[in-house]
Formats: C-alpha cells, sequence, structure tokens
C-alpha cells in the first residue's frame, strides 16, 4: 500500500471537487475520540452510524494520514488508539464503540474485519509517520490482534474462518472461508511479514479458485474444491465463499479487485478476473457493482435477516448494490 501524490490526480475540476468534500466531510465527523461513521443525524443516532466503527475508521485513516492535514492526523491516530482502549481481552478489535457511553459492540456473531483494518491502518499509520511512536504505543494491542486471528484461522489452510453476516457484508450469508476476508489477511501477513504468507497466497488460490491442479497436501481442501467443481461450471473470477459442501457463485466485485490489489494472483490472472468483470459490466451502470448475481429469495442462501431494514434485497446493498 503505497501513498501517492496527491497533486498527480487533482487536475481534473471533479477530483479536485471530490476530494475537496471527502476532506470536509471527515473534518465534520472526527470528534476528539476518533472519527464517526456518519454525521450525528437522528436515523444514524437510531441505528448506531454516530460511531467510531473499527472498518470505517480504520479506511478513512488511511487518508486522513496522507491528507496533509494536521487536524485530520491528529484525530486518525486518535481513531486508531481509541479502538485499541476498547480491544477485547481476547484482542478482538470492536465493532464500533461510543466512547462517551462506554459502549463497546462486537456484532451478533463477530466483526473479523475491523481487527484486520485496524492492524492495516496501524502499519500504514507506522510508515507515514514513524516519529510519532505509535508502533511502540500499540505494540502490546497488536500482539493481542495476531492472536485472535491466528485463533481464527484454520491450522491446515492458513486461511480465516469465519460465521455468517460477520465482516463489512454484515447482512450477508457468506461463511466457512470468505474470499474479502482472506484477501485483507493475506495483506495484513505481507505487512507484518508473518512467516505463512505463502502457504496464505497458495491455499487462497486453490481454494477460491478451484479450477486448477488441486494441493496433493490438502485432502479437506480438495473435497471443498470437488464439490465445487462438479456443479460450477469454468469462471476467471475467485469464488466468493467456500465452505464444506456449499460455496458463494455471486461473483464478489470487491473481493476479487481487493484480491488483485494486494497482489494474490500473478499478473495474467489478475488480467483475466478484470477482463471477466468488465464483461459483465460490472462497472455499469454505477462506479462498481459490489456482486454480480444478487442472492434472490428463490436460492438456498437467502436468509430471512437479509430482509432487515429492507437493505439486502436483490440488487441493493451487499447483494449487489453500488460502491
Amino acid at each position: 500500500m503505497r501513498s501517492t501524490s496527491k497533486q498527480a490526480s487533482l487536475d481534473d475540476p471533479l477530483l479536485r471537487e471530490c476530494y475537496a468534500r471527502s476532506i470536509r466531510l471527515l473534518m465534520d465527523n472526527s470528534h476528539e475520540s476518533g472519527v464517526i461513521a456518519a454525521a450525528p443525524e437522528p436515523k444514524a443516532v437510531d441505528r448506531n452510524y454516530a460511531s467510531i466503527f473499527g472498518r470505517d475508521a480504520a479506511i478513512c485513516s488511511l487518508g486522513m494520514v496522507v491528507s496533509g492535514d494536521r487536524e485530520l492526523l491528529r484525530h486518525a491516530k486518535k481513531s486508531l488508539t481509541t479502538l485499541a482502549r476498547h480491544q477485547a481481552k481476547n484482542g478482538q478489535i470492536p465493532k464500533y464503540v461510543k466512547p462517551e457511553k462506554g459502549e463497546v459492540d462486537f456484532w451478533y456473531s463477530g466483526c473479523i474485519d475491523a481487527t484486520l483494518w485496524w492492524l492495516i491502518a496501524v502499519h500504514f499509520y507506522n510508515r507515514q509517520r514513524p516519529a510519532d511512536g505509535l508502533a511502540k504505543q500499540l505494540r502490546d494491542n497488536v500482539k493481542r490482534a495476531f492472536t485472535w486471528l491466528l485463533c481464527q484461522e484454520h491450522q491446515g489452510l492458513f486461511l480465516l474462518q469465519q460465521n455468517e453476516a460477520s465482516d463489512w457484508a454484515d447482512i450477508m450469508p457468506r461463511s466457512g472461508f470468505v474470499l474479502y476476508t482472506n484477501a485483507l489477511w493475506y495483506l495484513v501477513k505481507e505487512l507484518y511479514r508473518v512467516p505463512t504468507l505463502s502457504k496464505t497466497r497458495q491455499c487462497f488460490k486453490h481454494l477460491f479458485f478451484p479450477f486448477d491442479k488441486p494441493m496433493a497436501e490438502q485432502r479437506r481442501a480438495r473435497i471443498m474444491a470437488d464439490y465445487v467443481k462438479t456443479k460450477v461450471p469454468w469462471s476467471d473470477v475467485y469464488l466468493s465463499f467456500v465452505n464444506f459442501s456449499f460455496w458463494g457463485r455471486d461473483v464478489d466485485v470487491f473481493g476479487n479487485i481487493l484480491a488483485c490489489l494486494v497482489g494474490i494472483p500473478d499478473k495474467a490472472k489478475a488480467g483475466r478476473i478484470v477482463d471477466a468483470l468488465i464483461k459483465r459490466r460490472a462497472n455499469r451502470p454505477r462506479p462498481v457493482r459490489v456482486m454480480l448475481d444478487p442472492i434472490r429469495k428463490s436460492s438456498r442462501l437467502w436468509r430471512p435477516y437479509m430482509e432487515r431494514h429492507d437493505l439486502n434485497l436483490p440488487d441493493q446493498y451487499h447483494n449487489g448494490g453500488g460502491m
């Protein structure tokens, strides 16, 4: 993850306006404990969005750190340290916190990517601002975060396992080994130089794209891949998730793009993924659709909770909406 020159990308008037509005929004949503996920309007407060969310604050901090604005930099650091202060004893970073109320939330079945994004953001901040001493301040928190994540890792496949609805797509039925989550896990391992990085990459490629030659040494991976190959026609994209005897065919656009950005597929494979997404018009009519084949009520993967707040009906929000 490299920072790029701001000036190089701001020649377009529309981009300049987008940048200015982004800075203003981050400023407006920054408070003494960190950046909140939404402006504190009645609906946002009622739905708890006016809180410091683990993944949202971590992602925002990436831009805040390189913005050049001293106030945003201060709020980015505050966001990361606030989340660390409310870290669970087992090492998990919360889904969100409300420091003013002392409220800490870990979602229904956990929130696995909050910890991943927090680790990414801490590393990025440390690299951009090494003199600030954040690495030393959060050293023990980072260690505990890794301990928790390693407890979620399959000891033979070196990939994270999770329950349904426990990442950013928190009202979707992906479970077992999830594409998006493990793309982040690969990046975290690369950033922190975890020795099992290559094993994670190997297992990732075979499990989420089971059409290649199977891993001879991993019987469980072979069995899961065999289930897929008997039912799914060849496709150049990665599966959205793989579990025992069932999997995701929805084409997770975000997860596939993320896998390419962090460098899991080789150049040729990444090119085929991008070509396949463009052929399926993933970039139309919106900048990008979250997924290409929404889960419908007739699918065995449909869950009643997907109707919650009327959010995840087909072609909406996580279930095929635009990003």
